[in-house]
């Protein structure tokens, strides 16, 4: 067995890769949110946010994968690449790495109806986009419950500002949508 393929190495990238994944999905949920609450002003042009918002994901997406290639790579668990994208087949943390599985496959369906969005319709294409909003949740829920440091403050205090933050933005854009007399 390789040292390169197990060690603190991979387990630090895995934790490090996971996190950043967590927070920048954090970033484009509350950058899905203010664009859909159409925030806009002089110093803020609505394009830009949607621009951060499609460029974030990527950064997501990126992240995403190096945090499942590391997780795989590394021979301390056996956790295959199916694992990944087909909840609970892994015999390693099965619910948290389930979850895990759960959330990319929202993910990936977010990231492909959006890809699509020109053929499948604006309608279509928002319902399916409110996966987005089943995505973070499980994928926070994967981390706090995988995760090696879940016991930590500084991850509680992480994970407790995410939350907070979403829940600051959906707050506002639910009071802009009672306001604005939207459903």
């Amino acid at each position: 067995m390789s040292s390169a393929l197990h060690g603190p190495a991979l387990w630090y990238a895995t934790r490090a890769t996971g996190l950043v994944t967590l927070l920048l999905l954090t970033g484009t949920m509350l950058l899905g949110i203010v664009t859909a609450g159409r925030f806009a002003s002089e110093n803020w042009p609505r394009f830009l946010t949607v621009g951060l918002h499609r460029n974030l994901t990527l950064l997501v997406l990126i992240f995403l994968a190096l945090h499942v290639g590391t997780t795989v790579v590394d021979t301390y668990t056996s956790i295959p690449a199916t694992a990944a994208v087909i909840p609970f087949v892994s015999a390693y943390k099965s619910p948290w790495l389930g979850l895990g599985a759960v959330s990319a496959d929202l993910l990936i369906a977010v990231m492909v109806t959006s890809l699509l969005r020109n053929r499948l319709g604006f309608r279509a294409w928002r319902g399916l986009h409110w996966l987005a909003y089943a995505c973070w949740p499980v994928a926070l829920i994967h981390g706090l419950g995988t995760g090696t440091d879940r016991r930590t403050l500084w991850l509680f205090a992480a994970a407790l500002a995410c939350v907070a933050a979403v829940a600051a933005a959906a707050t506002w854009r639910l009071a802009t949508a009672a306001r604005a007399g939207i459903r």
